[in-house]
């Protein structure tokens, strides 16, 4: 009697690997799993990306505003009759100190 329990013991062990450690074992499978949500968070962080690409392209294809804007940000370009004023915030160190004698 003992040796069949310890058949079917160890029949029950072999069935069991590979569910668990197999190729297509419940391990694998949460490992899986969790590289799909990591690579599905990637794919929505890069077309969030695209579509603000996407607008970028269209405003400098249909508009002058987008190309105007870039130009004065990026490159600090001017208009034909504009003046370009630059405030500079104030240096503590090169204002003049007073000295009490």
């Amino acid at each position: 009697m003992r040796i069949v329990i310890y058949s079917m013991l160890v029949l029950l062990i072999a069935i069991q690997y590979p569910l668990w450690l197999g190729k297509g074992g419940w391990l694998k499978v949460y490992e899986m799993e969790r590289q799909v949500e990591l690579q599905e968070a990637q794919n929505s962080l890069l077309s969030l990306r695209n579509a603000k690409l996407a607008g970028d392209v269209k405003d400098l294809k249909d508009g002058t505003r987008a190309i105007e804007e870039r130009a004065r940000v990026e490159h600090g370009m001017i208009k034909e009759g504009e003046f370009f004023v630059q405030i500079l915030p104030a240096d503590k160190s090169s204002a003049p100190q007073a000295t009490k004698q």
